[in-house]
């Protein structure tokens, strides 16, 4: 098998990791399909995620580490893990508490781009928690 379609239609995991180092990795509600957030991760937070069963990504802005839902207490069990057809891409199937966007969304998307109108958005959902009483650290 050649090596594209061995990444491409093999059964092995060879997560393509980025000249940084990192993969893109969507959370997806398991449950109700919602996207959640779009984050990256480096070969050490997908290793810790699968040895754990909880969401780790690398934060390319703080540059370490950042086990979801360690200051809020918002933790993403994951439930399955899918792989993109060329491996450079994650799709993170997830069980969640509640809200998993810093700002008090259930989802990071919570703004849509307002019909008919290219640079205007309009909000789409309503907070689900307070971010000051999560964040107190």
């Amino acid at each position: 098998m050649t090596d594209k379609k061995h990444i491409e239609e093999g059964l092995e995991f060879l997560p393509k990791f980025d000249k940084d180092g990192l993969i893109t990795a969507i959370s997806q509600d398991a449950q109700t399909g919602q996207i959640l957030m779009v984050a990256y991760m480096n070969d050490q937070a997908l290793r810790l995620t699968l040895e754990t069963g909880n969401a780790v990504f690398y934060s390319r802005s703080r540059k370490k580490l950042w086990k979801k839902g360690e200051q809020s207490g918002h933790m993403q069990k994951v439930r399955q893990i899918l792989v993109d057809c060329d491996q450079d891409c994650l799709v993170l199937k997830v069980s969640v508490d509640q809200g998993q966007c810093h700002v008090g969304y259930q989802s990071c998307f919570y703004r849509a781009i307002k019909p008919g109108a290219a640079t205007e958005l309009e909000s789409i959902a309503e907070k689900v928690y307070d971010p000051s009483q999560a964040y107190k650290k």
